[in-house]
């Protein structure tokens, strides 16, 4: 069985990081994720999906020291849903990326101050609609 996840996205807010009993570490932030295509009507639609993503010891030390709101970031990691009864007895569902290693993709600046916000590249058509190509295969 595999359960990998791979993201590269732009941080939401600066982690969130708590110590736990022994000093472990453990980071908590959002990761939003942004698909560009063109709907049925040729407008351009930008779909964003977030990401709850958990890092825990030296990868939590790391972005607590170096991630910030607006980076982007190259996390890979694994799926893990958890679930717990609320105050009226409900129960609630939430899923998370436990973070297994990260890149970060844009630079910290030197002046302290965060970086500015950057945007995803446009996917590539993958539609395959030209076979123009002189490729045999």
């Amino acid at each position: 069985m595999v359960n990998k996840v791979i993201l590269i996205g732009n941080v939401g807010a600066d982690p969130d990081v708590k110590y736990l009993e022994g000093g472990v570490a453990v980071a908590r932030f959002s990761l939003a994720t942004s698909e560009v295509y063109n709907n049925k009507n040729g407008e351009r639609v930008t779909q964003t999906e977030w990401h709850n993503i958990v890092l825990w010891r030296n990868l939590a030390q790391i972005a607590e020291k170096y991630v910030h709101k607006g980076m982007m970031l190259y996390i890979e990691g694994r799926i893990r849903t958890r679930s717990w009864d609320d105050q009226n007895g409900v129960k609630r569902y939430t899923t998370e990326i436990y973070g297994d290693n990260f890149q970060m993709l844009s630079r910290k600046q030197d002046n302290g101050d965060k970086p500015q916000d950057t945007h995803m590249p446009q996917a590539p058509d993958l539609s395959g609609g030209d076979d123009s190509d002189d490729l045999p295969f």
